[in-house]
Order: structure tokens, then C-alpha cells, then sequence
């Protein structure tokens, strides 16, 4: 190792996250597999094209006018957390030296020009049949040091550039009115929230070092409290099923799972194999279907109807767009946390998505977008893909709707009768849910699979001691009496007096 400060604080590119394995989960390593390389070749173009992707996205992703389906055992916050997550996770490397896809429009369907889409970078050097991660993108940082030491700025205590208005602080712009942070793409509301909140949690914890360490330079404090952060986000994220409160009281329960007590504490058990995120992790997190129509905003203090706007509004440049109208940070998390995200299920994408305009100056069908992606990156169709995992595969299309035998005629009608070309991600969103959840069988065993002194006495200290709920009230206080009422940041939110006068759906619907 080059430069010794990794070993105490976090590299842009992630290297040196393991001082074991250095490379492991850095910017470039490609995605693993869950299942053998042999089911997972890349597809002849009849294998790609057939049935037709824009025919998949219009017949079981398009949302009906008026058709919004809520989850109700979820709030609007977890399907931003999600985002928020798994952004930062992995990201596929675009070929753009090669033509990309002209994805052909079936008989009858009209679009804006041609559907266009960048081909995935093949990974030449270890397999043609593979693609290539282009790796880990950071929240308040960039995946480079040069490029994160651009954003921190010059500031002598490590802290994350600001700026501010009536509303509070907020991530500052580029010339162009683009968020600087590390990664903008697919920024909307949620996005500005999200990072704006974890942009002050990082602030707040160099003000902590620099108290307890007022020797250290501005990078010390920089990447100790990146460091803690990070830790702190990725426990909020994967904490288990017995909750903090009760780890708090009596410890880690089981130093060996994850199922029982969460990540945080245990031990790391790689089987000899350095750990990666997979290319089916990334299939199933296919789940543009969480975003709504609409979002309704509400005050937070009392709870009063404010406004509702339709998010594709709230898109891009115009993420800002409620804060400017007055709309405090405070508001907006309310308001996330009464609103309901869309549920994981056929015709439930909304249609800004399969229609949408970016900064780049494309169209895109996201529906169209992620079945191609899956196809091209060698995901298995339905029922491979179940028997992969040594899970039953269905029949018939009736076995495999649970017994909807409209939706299994419309299976069979686009995939020609031939069950085993059912796409994964629309299989997944097809077949009946367990009762209690909120996604797939198929989706939650790939879910199942993949599932010190470094950071300082105060860092350890604030990783185990700060919750979601800590960290919403200690910037926005008019939240802490909604909060105290609600089981679950991420689960519907406590609802005021004020706000149940308002009767749309996107804050009532017949709880599933």
C-alpha cells in the first residue's frame, strides 16, 4: 500500500476497504454470479429481441391511467432509501465507442425517433460471455481522491461544502444547476434530501474530531468522519430483524448471522472467494415500480395539506423545486414519510419512467431498458432462473399466476405459449406474493444469498449508539413527535390530525 492513511479512513475507489483482499469491491472489479457461468452466456439477438422488449414494458410494466398501486406496509422514504443504496453500489461500464441498440418498436407502437441504448462493456480479458462493473460510486463522494477533494473544498475541519437559503442548507450546484456530489444520475426529490441530511451528519461529526483532535489536519477529520458515516448508513441499512433496541440492551444476539443480529459486529466469511455483488443481485433490484405518480406535501409541524405534484416535476434539475417554493427539508421528510411507495407488481411502472426525458438528450423506455439490460447481461429467463436456485419452476402460466387466468392468457399471448421465455423480472412480478411480503419469493432468495479502533472510540461510540430516527431529529426537531409515534422510520409514519383530511391515494389506501 502506497499511502498509509487508507488504512485508517476510506479511498475514494474503494480500494483498501479490505487490507486482505485490497481490490476487493473497488471501482472497476466486475459484478460476480450467483449462478454457474454456463447459464449466464451472453444472448443471440433472436434471444434478445425475443418477445420484444417494448412489447414486455407496454403489456405488464405500463401503469393503467389512475392505476397507481400502492404498497402500504412501506413509506415513500424506503423506496428513496433503496434508490439512495443501491446507486451507490454498483454500476455497469458503457461501451460508447460501439453503435448502441436500436431497439426495434413493434407493429402499431409509435416513439419519439428511435429507441436507443448504450451496449454494456464486454470484460474481454477474463470472459466474452461476462460484463464488466464499472464499480462503486460514493454519496458525498466522488470515485476518484482527485475528484472528491474537488467537491470537499478548502475547508480546515473536513466538512462537506454547503449552501444555504430559507429553507436550510442544501447541496450546492454546478453552472449548470447539477447537484455536485459524487454521482447525480436519476436525481429527483429523495436524492436532494437524502444526501443534503447525510452531507450534515457528516459535518456534525467533524465538529466532534475536531473538539476531541484538535491536532489533526482537515483530511484527518475528513476521512474519519466519512468513515464513520459510511458505517453509520450501512447499518441503518442492514440492521436484522431483532432491532436496535434490543441489540442496544443485550448485545450482538448471533456472532454469526446476519439473518438474526445484522451485519454490523460479525465476522467475514468469504469461503476463499473475494466478495462481490452479483449481476442477479442487480436483477432483482429491478424495482422502478416503488415510484409513484404523484407526491403530496404536507407541513410538518401540524400536518396541513400544502400541495401535490406530479414527480416526474421533481425530476433532474428540478429536485429543488418544492424547497423553493417554501417547502422546508422538514416537510418533505413528513411527507416521504406518510406517502406511499408504489408496489413491486405487474403494470405499476409509472409512465414518466417509460417515457423519459433525460439531460443527456435521450428517450428512454426504463420498462424496455430493464428487460434488455437483464437479457444482454445474461440473466436466466423465470424458470431457469428458479431452478438455478432449486426453487420450483412453473408449468403453466396459470401455476405460475397463482391461478389469474387473465394474466396468465396475456403470458402466454407475448411469449408465444413457451413459459420458459417469461422474462425474470416479469415472472417475479407476476407470480402471487407471500403473504407479509412486499416482493417475490424468487426476489428474496437472491436477496437471501447475498446477504474497531480505526474509526475511533467517538466514531465506534456514534456507529452503534445513532439511528435513522436520531439522526431526521437532530436536524429537523418539529419532526420528533411524529417519529416518537411510529414504529419504523421506513414503514407509514404516524399520521396528523391536519394531514387525514386530504383523501388521495397517495397517503390512503386499503392497507395489503
Amino acid at each position: 500500500m502506497k499511502d498509509k492513511r487508507f488504512q485508517m479512513a476510506r479511498n475514494s475507489d474503494s480500494m483498501f476497504n479490505s487490507l486482505e483482499l485490497p481490490r476487493m469491491g473497488c471501482t472497476g472489479i466486475r459484478l460476480g454470479r450467483n449462478f454457474p457461468r454456463e447459464h449466464c452466456q451472453k444472448p443471440t439477438d433472436e434471444q434478445l429481441w425475443s418477445p420484444n422488449p417494448r412489447l414486455v414494458s407496454e403489456k405488464f410494466m405500463a401503469r393503467k391511467d389512475g392505476g397507481f398501486i400502492p404498497a402500504t406496509t412501506l413509506n415513500l422514504l424506503a423506496a428513496a432509501w433503496i434508490q439512495f443504496q443501491t446507486y451507490d453500489w454498483f454500476n455497469h461500464e458503457l461501451d460508447l465507442e460501439d453503435q448502441p441498440y436500436y431497439i426495434p418498436l413493434p407493429p402499431g407502437h409509435s416513439w419519439q425517433g428511435k429507441i436507443t441504448l448504450p451496449k454494456t462493456k464486454l470484460d474481454n480479458i477474463l470472459d466474452p460471455s461476462d460484463v464488466k462493473c464499472s464499480g462503486y460510486k460514493n454519496i458525498n463522494s466522488a470515485s476518484t481522491e482527485e475528484a472528491t477533494h474537488e467537491l470537499r473544498g478548502l475547508d480546515p475541519d473536513g466538512k462537506l461544502e454547503l449552501a444555504e437559503n430559507s429553507t436550510g442548507a442544501f447541496i450546492p450546484r454546478d453552472k449548470d444547476s447539477n447537484p455536485r456530489t459524487g454521482f447525480n444520475d436519476n436525481w429527483w426529490v429523495s436524492m436532494e434530501i437524502l444526501h443534503t441530511l447525510f452531507a450534515l451528519e457528516h459535518n456534525i461529526l467533524c465538529n466532534i474530531f475536531r473538539k476531541v483532535y484538535p491536532n489533526w489536519t482537515g483530511d484527518q477529520i475528513f476521512n474519519i468522519a466519512r468513515l464513520v458515516n459510511y458505517a453509520l448508513i450501512a447499518k441503518i441499512h442492514t440492521w436484522g430483524l431483532t432491532g436496535e433496541r434490543l441489540t442496544k440492551i443485550v448485545g450482538r444476539i448471533s456472532k454469526r448471522s446476519e439473518i438474526i443480529s445484522g451485519i454490523p459486529g460479525s465476522g467475514v466469511y468469504h469461503d476463499g472467494i473475494p466478495f462481490s455483488l452479483t449481476e442477479e443481485f442487480v436483477s432483482v433490484y429491478r424495482i422502478h415500480s416503488l415510484i409513484p405518480d404523484n407526491i403530496a406535501f404536507f407541513e410538518a409541524k401540524h400536518g396541513k395539506y400544502q400541495t401535490i405534484t406530479p414527480l416526474e416535476d421533481l425530476t433532474f434539475k428540478n429536485a429543488q423545486k418544492p424547497l423553493e417554493s417554501g417547502i422546508s427539508f422538514a416537510d418533505l421528510f413528513y411527507s416521504f414519510g406518510i406517502n406511499y411507495p408504489g408496489a413491486i407488481t405487474n403494470n405499476n411502472y409509472p409512465n414518466f419512467l417509460r417515457d423519459l426525458h433525460t439531460p443527456d438528450g435521450l428517450y428512454r423506455d426504463i420498462g424496455t431498458v430493464d428487460i434488455v439490460c437483464n437479457r444482454e447481461r445474461g440473466i436466466p429467463r423465470y424458470c431457469a432462473f428458479r431452478r438455478i436456485l432449486r426453487m420450483k419452476a412453473p408449468k403453466t402460466f396459470e401455476e405460475l399466476t397463482g391461478g389469474n387466468k387473465e394474466l396468465a392468457k396475456q403470458l402466454s399471448e407475448v411469449y408465444n405459449g413457451d413459459i420458459e421465455l417469461v422474462d425474470t423480472l416479469v415472472g417475479s412480478h407476476s407470480e402471487p406474493l407471500i403473504p407479509g411480503f412486499g416482493f417475490s419469493e424468487t426476489a428474496f432468495h437472491i436477496f437471501i444469498v447475498m446477504n474497531t479502533e480505526t474509526y475511533t472510540k467517538e466514531g465506534f461510540h456514534w456507529v452503534q449508539y445513532t439511528t435513522i430516527k436520531d439522526i431526521l431529529i437532530r436536524y429537523f426537531p418539529e419532526l420528533e413527535d411524529t417519529l416518537k409515534n411510529s414504529k419504523n422510520t421506513f414503514t407509514p409514519w404516524a399520521i396528523k390530525s391536519e394531514s387525514k383530511n386530504y383523501q388521495g391515494i397517495e397517503t390512503n389506501a386499503k392497507k395489503t
